[in-house]
């Protein structure tokens, strides 16, 4: 065989051996993801486990990797328990004055509830005080109307008169009674009409009925009549 021909069974031999590297190179790629994502979830595996671990097993890894790392790693092992007992402390103060408060809130709800039965009681025997009292009133007139008819009961309803204002002193009720010639105080005083009057003009001439205060409210204004000045 010539030279020449050799050299074109050579080139011959390579080319069909071309495909096969080819076909290979597949396998050589699907075995580098493989070793990829074993790497991955190796590392995954490394941090799940690094997050699961305790203060003690962290730092007996760091000083078993590395032995200068010892008394750093025991300091800052040191400092977080010392953390830990601190936020322990303030949970537990945390906890204190919840219940404190809770506490305190039901206190002054019952306080609330207590303050409101004593007014009502209060309220009630006031009222009971007074009408005890006005009955007593009521009893003296009943007596002065049971006279014979010719029985000259003035007296008597006078005597009742002064009871039933002391009554009404004992309840701090004053009387509005303006003399003539005030001024008229629209708050105190209701103008029935407007007489002839020698009092000036636009004053009280004359006191219609007495009105009533208690504690600075009018029960009731005094009803006045208001010169004309005609």
């Amino acid at each position: 065989m010539s030279d020449d021909a050799a050299a074109v069974e050579e080139s011959d031999s390579e080319t069909d051996a071309a495909p096969d590297d080819a076909d290979d190179e597949p396998t050589d790629t699907t075995a580098a993801e493989e070793a990829t994502e074993s790497s991955d979830e190796s590392e995954d595996s490394e941090a799940n486990a690094v997050e699961d671990a305790t203060v003690d097993e962290l730092v007996t890894q760091i000083t078993e990797s590395d032995e200068d790392l010892t008394e750093p790693a025991t300091e800052l092992q040191s400092r977080i328990e010392s953390l830990e007992e601190e936020v322990a402390e303030k949970d537990d103060e945390i906890d204190e004055l919840t219940e404190k408060l809770s506490r305190a809130r039901a206190d002054f709800k019952n306080y609330k509830k207590r303050t409101k039965k004593q007014q009502e009681e209060m309220k009630e025997r006031a009222t009971e005080d007074l009408v005890e009292r006005l009955t007593k009133v009521r009893d003296n007139l009943v007596r002065a109307l049971d006279q014979d008819e010719g029985a000259d009961i003035r007296p008597g309803v006078e005597t009742t008169l002064e009871s039933f204002d002391r009554v009404l002193d004992e309840e701090n009720v004053e009387f509005i009674a303006p003399e003539a010639g005030e001024a008229v105080d629209p708050e105190r005083h209701e103008v029935m009409q407007r007489v002839a009057s020698d009092q000036p003009e636009g004053t009280i001439a004359e006191v219609y009925q007495q009105g009533y205060e208690m504690a600075d409210k009018v029960l009731q204004p005094a009803r006045v009549t208001v010169s004309n000045d005609d």
